[in-house]
């Protein structure tokens, strides 16, 4: 499943390695973008990125790389998930179905989620990312499987990419995936005011005629990316920008485009 051009149900050998199933069975990743990772085992399974492809998949090597062979599932990352979202999506499906029996399971997971929802929205606050560390051990003391197993997606992320955690506590979604942590902007000095975007905008967040440079009003803008897959390639005006802050607009005089100057 996930980013691989052949997705579906196949049975593969143990000792295979993750390379073969994600290249040789699954054909690579569709659209010429980079492999990110790839999950094992479910919900409470881990993420292993590409330094781990040529493990050969069986039970102990799951279990040594902090994942597990569970329902013998597999979900393909690419380059445009973020990896903390990724683990928060997980985690709220385990808070979810966990009974409430115990409390290392009801509360360490609520708490874990908690955590990765306030970074998923910008909230991040110094030290959670050590608190989140913590909560792992509470739920693995949990009765079941469910909760024992519920700390994997975070302690897998959290190893292999730390670093797009450090991005978000800075309030930036690197994969531009946290609608809250990322803005749409059109660069003005590649606008050629075609109307492309203002058309295909479903919200009318973005301002400007036909000889206009266009500006994304940010209170309006929905961060739908219609505006992006509209922008023609050969002009490439329209970008993301990680965080919450963008470049100050043109003044409505300087926005006029004098046609045959660009």
């Amino acid at each position: 499943m996930g980013k691989v051009k052949n997705t579906g149900l196949v049975e593969v050998p143990m000792g295979i390695t993750l390379r073969d199933i994600v290249y040789k069975i699954g054909g690579g990743i569709p659209g010429d973008k980079q492999f990110k990772a790839v999950q094992t085992g479910g919900p409470a399974g881990g993420c292993m990125p590409e330094s781990l492809l040529d493990m050969e998949v069986d039970f102990d090597q799951l279990t040594k790389a902090g994942s597990m062979m569970g329902s013998g599932g597999m979900i393909v990352l690419d380059e445009e998930t973020c990896m903390v979202d990724f683990a928060r999506f997980f985690l709220s499906f385990l808070a979810e179905e966990s009974c409430g029996k115990c409390v290392p399971c009801r509360e360490g997971i609520q708490q874990m989620l908690a955590i990765l929802n306030d970074l998923t929205h910008g909230k991040g606050k110094e030290g959670d990312l050590e608190l989140l560390e913590q909560l792992t051990e509470v739920s693995s003391a949990s009765l079941c499987a469910l909760g024992k197993g519920a700390p994997n997606p975070v302690l897998s992320t959290l190893k292999h990419f730390r670093d797009e955690y450090q991005a978000h506590m800075e309030g930036k979604c690197p994969a531009f995936t946290c609608k809250s942590l990322f803005s749409f902007y059109i660069e003005p000095e590649k606008c050629q005011a075609c109307t492309s975007c203002s058309k295909k905008c479903p919200a009318g967040a973005i301002e400007g005629g036909k000889n206009q440079i266009h500006v994304v009003d940010q209170a309006k803008c929905t961060k739908c990316g219609a505006c992006l897959k509209a922008c023609p390639p050969r002009f490439g005006a329209v970008t993301r920008i990680p965080g919450k802050t963008v470049p100050s607009p043109l003044p409505e005089e300087a926005r006029t485009i004098v046609r045959g100057s660009k």
